[in-house]
């Protein structure tokens, strides 16, 4: 398999710029990856080759991160890792003393995980806790530990926020009050903590014949242009990765980004790989997917959009920030209405007007504020990434989809509804407070999980499924949906023993392509089984998504249920017992009706669980009548929810394919 990219804190309220008066920070004089051998491991007692499905967390914060810090989060990569598989952690607020208000532990555990602490600021945190360090009572760090009564504010103190208004400055670079005049201080505190987080890391990957739980390296690349979230999580293949993260304070362009990773680890002659998810675009104002090279000589387009292509494989479909598959009533969005675009959105309070951003930008969606984009949600970026392959050859938006928490506290798969804490506190006043937020936390999803189907449970096979898309995300549900396509596909494969032996054969997986020829005549068959959650609740439906882009410019979109569960309950119960009803899968075949070989089209399959509890039900349940905040009483606030899951897309196009990165 060839290598592959991969890229990656929180807003900075003006758009970030190197200030010219100063030279960059640049990491040090040996940032690539070292020419190492990954440590071996012994072979898995198990391992099918025809890949099973593992569930796990690939958006992952501690107490490293400046967010969490500010927050009163303490706990560690270790923590984290430990609460992945399976034991308790504690929870903030801590006592004087140190102690927690409580502890949390996972119901089942995960297969794997990667703690993704933002890449900046991961020194300055160090030294500001430091009490031996000659920063430590600096006006800088006293602001970070608490002088200011804001989060935001404590953050900026980090940047020299009052330093460096007072001279006119950027709010780039390094703080030179908390780093020194060379940086260097920072620089040696961000290596310490990077190779803390390695550690921890290799320390819970299991790697005798069990094949238990697997551990990947990352990092978190926080780019928040006017408090517009474009951030990626990088994530490794195994321990060989450069020396330092790359932060968007000395890279600050998305460009610049994969350019720096791939000099600094793919094209390093070495074993490191890595490669980029874009998260949580549902708060981008249509920055992350916007096509910002189309004014560039057309080679110098293909370049980047195969970089970009090449790079990204997959992107976060659903975390506590909510879900980014679709929204209804987008600019150039025809196809009619889908039902269940209204899942997890964070930004459609009553009397908050939404102003569509159309076929340009906006920002300040992390602050409920500016223009919401069609390339906010998934749906319309692979749309979009078809209207560039018509345009110029090649499709930069070629991914897979995977959901993950963005936990702050720590607690990585931590997405039962039952005890989801989606935010950076455990007190049920904070959790169910509604009050004047742009983005309150009510409305906040529980998470999601990342899905892969791999053969065994290995870095190397989970990072493989990755590259390939093979991957599949989750509200929090542990459905495991598989998607086939091809023309060779039989009508009764749901019926075969050898069903999914032959999906491989005679068609491609999810996150594959199909190609069509005009005039041929068969269409495309597609092949989709999904098996509940042991405990969750049933199956209501399946169905497949189309998208395009036609002849008349619009972007077009087609919902078909493809098999549904009549035994399924129509509403969640009134104590919230989940009862499963009727079987414990689902399975279909379609050909899409509308088929047309010499058109481009996109398709996904959405699994839908019936009606249960959502999160916010369950803790206002847990009160007494007189003791319940706001939310419990909001009519806006929803009390239920459909758990899902999503299969990465099957590309199907017309031959001879374009020049793209499916190859």
């Amino acid at each position: 398999m060839s290598k592959r990219l991969s890229i990656l804190l929180l807003p900075a309220l003006l758009a970030c710029s190197l200030d010219p008066g100063k030279e960059p920070w640049t990491p040090d004089s040996k940032p690539a990856a070292t020419d190492m051998a990954p440590a071996p491991r012994a072979a898995c007692e198990s391992r099918d080759p025809l890949r099973r499905p593992l569930f796990g967390d690939l958006h992952v914060h501690t107490g490293f991160s400046m967010d969490a810090w500010v927050q009163g989060v303490r706990v560690t990569p270790d923590d984290a890792y430990r609460f992945a598989r399976g034991e308790p952690i504690g929870l903030p607020p801590h006592g004087a003393d140190g102690s927690p208000s409580g502890t949390m532990q996972l119901e089942r555990p995960l297969d794997f995980a990667a703690v993704t602490d933002h890449g900046e600021w991961l020194g300055e945190v160090r030294i500001c806790q430091d009490e031996l360090s000659p920063a430590y009572d600096s006006r800088s760090c006293r602001i970070f530990r608490g002088e200011q009564p804001s989060w935001l504010g404590r953050i900026l103190g980090l940047r020299g926020f009052r330093q460096q208004l007072a001279g006119a400055v950027s709010l780039s670079g390094r703080n030179e009050e908390i780093c020194g005049e060379d940086s260097a201080r920072c620089r040696e505190e961000t290596l310490t903590a990077w190779r803390l987080n390695q550690e921890a890391t290799e320390r819970w990957y299991d790697r005798t014949p069990a094949c238990s739980f697997t551990t990947l390296h990352g990092y978190e690349y926080s780019r928040s242009p006017a408090s517009t979230k474009i951030h990626r999580n990088v994530i490794f293949r195994n321990e060989v990765v450069p020396e330092l993260p790359i932060s968007w304070i000395d890279t600050p362009t998305e460009l610049e980004f994969w350019r720096k990773l791939r000099s600094q680890c793919l094209d390093v002659d070495s074993a490191c790989d890595a490669l980029a998810i874009p998260h949580n675009p549902n708060l981008s104002n249509g920055q992350l997917f916007q096509v910002p090279y189309r004014d560039l000589p057309i080679e110098e387009q293909r370049a980047q959009a195969k970089l970009r292509a090449g790079l990204e494989p997959v992107v976060e479909m659903v975390q506590y920030k909510g879900e980014s598959e679709c929204r209804n009533g987008l600019y150039g969005v025809l196809g009619g209405p889908d039902e269940l675009c209204d899942f997890g959105k964070v930004r459609d309070l009553p009397g908050l007007p939404l102003e569509d951003c159309e076929e340009g930008t906006g920002s300040g969606a992390q602050r409920g504020r500016g223009c919401i984009s069609r390339l906010d949600y998934v749906r319309y970026a692979l749309i979009e990434g078809l209207r560039e392959e018509e345009r110029i050859g090649v499709n930069p938006y070629v991914f897979g989809f995977i959901g993950s928490t963005d936990t702050h506290l720590g607690n990585p798969g931590a997405v039962e509804e039952s005890s989801a804490l989606p935010s950076f506190s455990s007190d049920t006043t904070k959790l169910l407070h509604v009050g004047e937020s742009r983005r309150p936390v009510p409305f906040r999803s529980a998470g999601g999980l990342a899905g892969v189907w791999a053969e065994e449970n290995t870095r190397d096979a989970i990072f493989d499924a990755l590259a390939r898309r093979e991957v599949f995300a989750t509200s929090g549900t542990r459905i495991a949906p598989r998607l086939f396509a091809g023309k060779g596909l039989p009508e009764d494969w749901c019926s075969q023993g050898d069903r999914v032996a032959r999906g491989y054969a005679e068609g491609v997986p999810m996150g594959g392509r199909v190609e069509t020829k005009a005039g041929a005549g068969s269409a495309v068959r597609f092949a989709v089984h999904a098996r509940r959650d042991p405990r969750s609740a049933a199956l209501e439906r399946i169905q497949i998504v189309k998208g395009w882009h036609g002849e008349d410019g619009a972007f077009h979109q087609q919902v078909s249920d493809v098999v549904r569960n009549p035994d399924a309950p129509a509403e969640a119960a009134e104590d919230c017992r989940i009862e499963p009803a009727g079987g414990d899968s689902l399975c279909a075949t379609w050909v899409d009706p509308s088929f047309d070989p010499a058109q481009a089209a996109v398709y996904y399959a959405r699994v839908i669980e019936a009606p249960t509890c959502r999160w916010t039900r369950w803790r206002c349940q847990a009160l007494p009548e007189g003791e319940r905040p706001d939310a419990c009483s909001d009519p806006r606030v929803p009390t239920t929810i459909q758990e899902r899951a999503w299969t990465s897309p099957i590309w199907v196009a017309p031959e001879p394919p374009p020049s793209t990165a499916l190859d």
